[in-house]
């Protein structure tokens, strides 16, 4: 090889040399500084750690947590970023794989937003290197605008994509100690609670009655169509095209909301009288009395069923049955 040649390798190999020594430096120093968390940058140090030549990847989310720019999501995920820095920095890495994470606030970098002709906040920058084995080409940052709510898990799925594959250190998050406490403490309170109410309440939840009174009441809301109502959107009342207002739908694919409410009004008078003459009057001492509530509530249930067969008229024409004295 001639002289020239070889004082031109030798000069080549130690200028790389000379490039490489300030860029690992300069990630040990970001480094050091990351192994608590996101390294805090302001303009100067973010131009230097992303300043080339660069061995590792620099990932920067470009916020505005101050209260006064109303930036809700800044604040929301910067816990959710200190997740991502701890757990890069403390799980197992591709061999030579180096990554600093950094968060550049607004009020300390606004000549950088400029730069980046940035509107909105959050924003992260993912450069990659441009020397060492992992080197690209082009050493133009990935960019990852915020459109919503983002997640650990998201945005680490998304710096994964663009590194190289390999073994990446697991996404842990740290034991939220006050959550386990204050769980712990609700769990105790209402073991606590239920103690001293339950001879209060056991009676009541233990009640038959009650019971058989919520389960009337279930029945007749759903067999009077209720949950057709949710289903179909069904209105209130409607018009009958003469000015007045119509209470019952024509058909038995179609009713009203009030319609569904006289109907279960009716049931419920039924039933109370149907309850009645076989329960209750039995029971009754006097003679007399007994024979006159039994007049009543037979009066009662004939005359309500007499009005839901008129009811059932109404909304089949065709129907040829009818009690008196509807």
């Amino acid at each position: 090889m001639k002289p020239w040649a070889q004082l031109l390798v030798f000069f080549s190999v130690l200028s790389a040399v000379l490039a490489a020594k300030p860029a690992t430096d300069k990630f040990d120093r970001f480094h050091t500084l990351s192994r608590s968390g996101p390294v805090e940058l302001d303009s100067t140090s973010f131009e230097e750690l992303t300043a080339t030549p660069r061995d590792y990847y620099a990932a920067v989310i470009l916020t505005a947590r101050d209260d006064r720019y109303g930036c809700l999501m800044c604040r929301e995920f910067d816990s959710e970023w200190g997740v991502i820095s701890q757990s890069w920095n403390k799980g197992p890495k591709l061999d030579g794989l180096k990554m600093v994470l950094g968060t550049l606030d607004f009020d300390h970098g606004r000549v950088i937003f400029q730069k980046f002709m940035l509107q909105t906040a959050p924003v992260l920058l993912l450069f990659p290197p441009n020397v060492g084995p992992f080197a690209k080409v082009n050493a133009e940052p990935a960019r990852l605008e915020f459109t919503g709510p983002m997640t650990a898990e998201h945005l680490y799925l998304w710096i994964e994509r663009h590194l190289p594959g390999g073994p990446m250190p697991p996404l842990v998050r740290p034991i939220n100690y006050m959550r386990i406490v204050s769980a712990v403490a609700i769990v105790l309170g209402v073991v606590t609670l239920s103690t001293v109410l339950a001879p209060y309440v056991l009676p009541i939840i233990q009640s038959r009655n009650l019971w058989t009174a919520v389960s009337l009441i279930a029945i007749l809301l759903f067999t009077s169509g209720q949950m057709f109502n949710h289903i179909r959107g069904a209105p209130y009342v409607a018009g009958d095209g003469h000015g007045g207002i119509s209470y019952f739908a024509g058909g038995f694919q179609n009713q009203f909301g009030m319609e569904t409410q006289i109907v279960a009004a009716i049931y419920a008078v039924l039933s109370f009288a149907t309850i009645a003459l076989a329960w209750k009057v039995p029971r009754m001492e006097d003679v007399k009395g007994q024979q006159l509530a039994i007049l009543i509530w037979a009066g009662v249930l004939f005359g309500t069923y007499s009005l839901l067969l008129s009811v059932f008229k109404a909304k089949n024409g065709g129907y040829p049955f009818y009690l008196p004295p509807f």
